[in-house]
């Protein structure tokens, strides 16, 4: 199988490496920048406690020279997708899957759903550029239960988790299920969902306050669950969330106090977004609270702490260069 690896940050280079090293595929990976120098010096490299994983790296920053792949995993950050779903074009044939192992609700997720239509969801894919760019019969779902970081570029650490959830949009598909087995053997823990859209909202559900609470205030998520009034504001913002997943068929049947219990179990980590913030990188909001409010909307479910949470993070984000600025009303 030919896959492309889309991005070599964190979750790429996690899932480069460990496809790369497996044998079973012929891996290469677009990047750019120092990332794509660091590929090309070194290789892959996954560092795993106190081993260092490494293997040569077949990288470029031009997708022409790569051809036709059987799969295509993106791992950019939400802001870079347009360019990327733009840029990876010349790898698509009709039975390439794209893979998205990306944070958030992803630019598919209302396609087909009774009351959207075939509008996009303005909030991460504006003007439908990324729709037009991948079409919808390339697209496989996928929730990524895992954390890792870049210490440099293209040196990944791996903190925690091994966990894949991969999914049609609808239904089941034989090349899921191939999909699934490249990804196990290369040492995953593959889940094979019937669901996979009830999978990326119960995800979000989770860490949709957690990010921008954490970014906000840069404390750890402990830190955030033990002050109560910072907790229950999350657990208002997620009963919000919990009422639109009910409206759009993924009722989530665990309360949020349960949430909370899981999550503290996980002690002082910080999340994605306040990993971005501390290394002044654009943050992912859009895709992980702006889409939750935009469905609300949609769907005629009232948000007024998620919107809260979305106010005060999109301007924290302004002041600081780290997210577009617009009108004072979006």
């Amino acid at each position: 199988m030919k896959v492309c690896i889309v991005g070599a940050g964190a979750i790429g280079g996690f899932i480069g490496t460990r496809l790369a090293t497996a044998g079973r595929a012929d891996v290469s990976v677009l990047a750019r920048g120092a990332t794509l120098a660091a590929l090309r010096e070194h290789g892959w490299r996954l560092r795993q406690g106190d081993t260092l994983i490494q293997k040569v790296a077949q990288a470029t920053d031009n997708p022409n020279t790569l051809g036709a792949q059987d799969l295509v995993v993106i791992a950019v950050k939400g802001p870079a997708l347009a360019a990327a779903a733009q840029a990876i074009k010349p790898l698509l044939a009709p039975q390439t899957a794209v893979l998205p192992a990306m944070n958030g609700v992803p630019w598919w997720f209302c396609f087909g759903q009774p009351g959207f239509g075939d509008a996009p969801l303005e909030s991460v894919d504006p003007g439908g550029r990324i729709a037009a760019a991948i079409d919808q019969r390339h697209v496989v779902g996928c929730v990524v239960h895992a954390s890792a970081l870049t210490s440099e570029p293209g040196l990944v650490q791996h903190k925690n988790g091994h966990g894949l959830i991969v999914g049609e949009p609808a239904g089941e598909s034989e090349r899921v299920r191939r999909i699934g087995e490249l990804l196990k053997h290369a040492g995953f823990d593959v889940t094979v969902s019937s669901n996979i859209r009830y999978d990326i909202w119960y995800k979000l559900w989770g860490n949709m306050t957690m990010n921008p609470v954490t970014a906000i205030t840069g404390a750890t998520a402990d830190r955030v669950l033990d002050d109560m009034l910072v907790r229950k504001l999350c657990t208002a913002a997620m009963a919000e969330a919990a009422a639109i997943g009910e409206r759009i068929g993924c009722a989530v049947t665990q309360t949020p106090d349960e949430r909370h219990v899981i999550t503290r179990k996980l002690g002082a980590f910080k999340t994605s977004m306040l990993q971005d913030v501390e290394a002044r990188r654009p943050i992912e909001l859009d895709g992980i609270v702006t889409a939750v409010h935009e469905i609300g909307r949609r769907i005629g479910v009232a948000t007024p702490y998620i919107d809260a949470l979305l106010g005060l993070t999109r301007l924290f984000g302004r002041v600081l260069g780290l997210y577009p600025e617009a009108s004072p009303t979006r």
